[in-house]
């Protein structure tokens, strides 16, 4: 009984200290995201709020939290307010099975550092990002605005199809691995990372991500000139920021998901390996920020063109090429 609730203990201690900083860390990406833009653009970006503008994220959550909260009359108002926190929570719960660190000792116990670790880690992985398009769907149908709904048809179709893309991308990974556990994935690293190993895949992978977080060139389901800000044209105050903290979330998951699948996760030398997981997390999301600043955005049908007839069928092949080498290097 007391070693089950110190098991308990520890899972509920890692679930709010991952909750603590994923929040916080996705306030301050969005600064990141501003600052570096501005620098990109000849620009200081935001500077005023504190010193060098670090209260900024203070100041947009006072912000949001003042705005009226605004509900279309016409809408479908359980949906409505289910919407932002379904987009938000999905991103959350995918946090669960990601090993940020190898296991330390202590109190005379290991202490495996990730929440739960999953034999069907990326199964589940795949699962939870299939579930976040619906808070983008749903939000833009109850919204009973043709924007909005324009926009969450644009995200529902731009979502479904560049996760196949992604789930085949991760299939070579799988077979080098032997496993669909993450941990086993990380560890299956440690000599070269699979980004070496299967560039392909990861190339597959990173614009795969980029889609899945509806980065440019990939932002469709919100192009402002286009749907007056998108899938949350009538959203307002706090679910508006619940739309935009699962956004820049998502970011963090997927970033974490390309640093544990090609990356070698925590491997690295001299620095502790949590410091390491963290500086490939945050490389990744300079790589899309950059993007952002760099990159013109697709036309729609270009978008689902490179998806359904260059990504898939590259994918498909890097399968086929990949299982053969390995039955070839076992025979």
């Amino acid at each position: 009984m007391t070693e089950g609730l110190i098991t308990l203990a520890l899972i509920l201690a890692k679930l709010l200290l991952i909750l603590g900083v994923l929040l916080s860390a996705a306030a301050y990406l969005v600064l990141m995201e501003r600052k570096l833009l501005g620098r990109m653009q000849m620009r200081y970006g935001p500077n005023r709020a504190g010193p060098g503008g670090m209260f900024q994220p203070l100041a947009d959550v006072i912000k949001l939290i003042t705005k009226e909260d605004f509900i279309p009359p016409q809408g479908d108002r359980a949906i409505f307010f289910l919407a932002p926190g379904l987009a938000a929570l999905t991103a959350l719960l995918a946090f669960a099975v990601v090993p940020f660190a190898p296991p330390v000792n202590l109190f005379g116990r290991e202490l495996p550092m990730v929440v739960c670790d999953l034999n069907i880690g990326v199964l589940y992985f795949l699962g939870l990002s299939s579930l976040a398009v619906y808070g983008v769907a749903l939000g833009g149908w109850a919204s009973n605005s043709k924007y909005a709904l324009l926009g969450g048809i644009r995200s529902l179709a731009q979502l479904l199809s560049y996760e196949l893309a992604m789930g085949l991308a991760l299939i070579p990974v799988v077979l080098m691995a032997r496993s669909f556990s993450l941990t086993d994935i990380v560890l299956a690293q440690q000599g070269l990372p699979f980004a070496l190993l299967n560039p392909l895949a990861f190339v597959v992978f990173m614009i795969s991500t980029a889609a899945e977080c509806k980065r440019l060139p990939f932002d469709l389901p919100e192009a402002e000139n286009e749907l007056v800000a998108g899938f949350h044209t009538e959203y307002s105050g706090l679910r508006f920021g619940l739309f935009f903290v699962g956004e820049y979330i998502n970011l963090i998951i997927l970033g974490s998901m390309v640093t544990v699948f090609f990356l070698g996760g925590w491997h690295g030398p001299f620095l502790p390996p949590i410091v390491w997981f963290m500086l490939k997390v945050l490389a990744v999301a300079f790589f899309f920020i950059w993007t952002r600043a760099t990159l013109p955005r697709l036309r729609y049908d270009q978008l689902m063109h490179f998806g359904w007839k260059v990504l898939i069928p590259l994918s498909l092949l890097n399968v086929l090429v990949t299982g053969a080498v390995l039955l070839w290097l076992k025979g």
